[in-house]
């Protein structure tokens, strides 16, 4: 049997489950997104706008432990490149491209000619400094910053993300999905304001591109994780719609005793589906993964309250606050206690305050 327009039932079932599927894949997307950073809210400061003309080359030493710097490339074309010790080759950026780099390694950012640099000059200006090199042609114009993250042990975000990833923010061709190339869009209004109000300098200027910075993290990280080669680690768990159920009860409920065949059973698989899928995904265990929110939910509590380690022990799950201590010390690296002490002494200011 068929309908109107020539669409029989089979291909009009094929195509109303390709539109369920993808408004399934999205949402998933979105609540592991939206859960991460309910867990780890990030914020983001600018600090630099390049204004170069060629040769040019921009030095990044490496970052604190408590920051992923970024820049956005407004104008012209960059070659990057990570100090890692590594031979990690080098990536070309366009205008319109953004790079993050969860690991904070130290890296740079120039022309490609290969020639040594033009000397610059540097002025601030309500918290920005502005750098250039005398020379407009044939340059770049580039954005610098960096996203704060909370208090919080860095395993789940900074383990689990690449260690340098690199996201366009101008929409492909016919042959990119609608939904990164919606996502794009969003990113490239983002930047389009950040770039407007950096260059224009208007009272309040500085406040509204570090609060745009903040968003800019989110949508980056939502566009890498709807692209059909999303890197392994978070964004491609991100993917991983049979797995939201269980991912949903650990980022809710991380202070329940979950055994991997009731997570298993949350998203109706086998225990050895379930835990194939996570090793495909993130190569962990959904155990290391649970471990991993209740140390990054603990280590905010510490930092951010006066509650005993004992209760804060409890309320992520551990019955016993040696069992917390230990799982802890093994997880940080360091006691709950000197954690707190740590915390403090870093005077990570909260997004409230930024």
């Amino acid at each position: 049997m068929s309908y109107g327009m020539g669409v029989s039932v089979g291909t009009q079932d094929e195509f109303f489950n390709a539109i369920i599927s993808q408004i399934h894949a999205q949402t998933s997307h979105m609540e592991l997104l939206d859960r991460l950073l309910s867990l780890m809210p990030v914020t983001g400061r600018l600090d630099v706008r390049c204004h170069f003309g060629s040769p040019w080359r921009i030095d990044h030493p490496e970052s604190n432990e408590w920051e992923f710097p970024y820049h956005v490339l407004l104008r012209g074309e960059a070659v990057v490149e990570s100090d890692t010790g590594e031979s990690e080759p080098a990536i070309r950026m366009k205008a319109g491209d953004i790079v993050l780099f969860p690991s904070g390694h130290a890296h740079r950012l120039h022309d490609g000619s290969g020639s040594p640099p033009r000397a610059v000059r540097e002025r601030h200006d309500d918290g920005l400094t502005i750098i250039t090199n005398g020379n407009a042609d044939e340059g770049a114009d580039v954005l610098c910053g960096r996203f704060v993250l909370p208090a919080v042990p860095q395993q789940l975000m900074r383990d689990h993300l690449p260690g340098r990833l690199l996201v366009s923010s101008v929409s492909g061709g016919d042959g990119q999905a609608r939904d990164a190339a919606f996502a794009a869009t969003r990113l490239a209004r983002v930047i389009e304001l950040m770039r407007e109000e950096a260059f224009e300098q208007r009272p309040g200027s500085t406040a509204v591109v570090n609060q745009l910075s903040g968003a800019l993290f989110a949508l980056t990280l939502r566009c890498a994780s709807n692209t059909d080669q999303a890197p392994r680690g978070l964004l491609a768990l991100a993917q991983r719609q049979r797995l939201q159920p269980a991912l949903a009860a650990m980022f809710d409920e991380p202070e329940k005793p979950w055994t991997l065949p009731q997570l298993a059973e949350l998203c109706h698989m086998s225990r050895a589906t379930f835990a194939r899928h996570f090793e495909e995904a993130i190569s962990r265990s959904a155990s290391d993964v649970l471990t991993e929110i209740r140390m990054a939910l603990a280590g905010r509590k510490l930092a951010q309250t006066a509650i005993s380690i004992a209760e804060i022990g409890e309320a992520v799950g551990y019955r016993s606050e040696a069992a917390f201590q230990r799982v802890f010390k093994r997880q940080v690296g360091m006691t709950p206690a000197k954690w707190r002490a740590h915390a403090s002494r870093a005077g990570i200011p909260e997004p409230s305050s930024l």
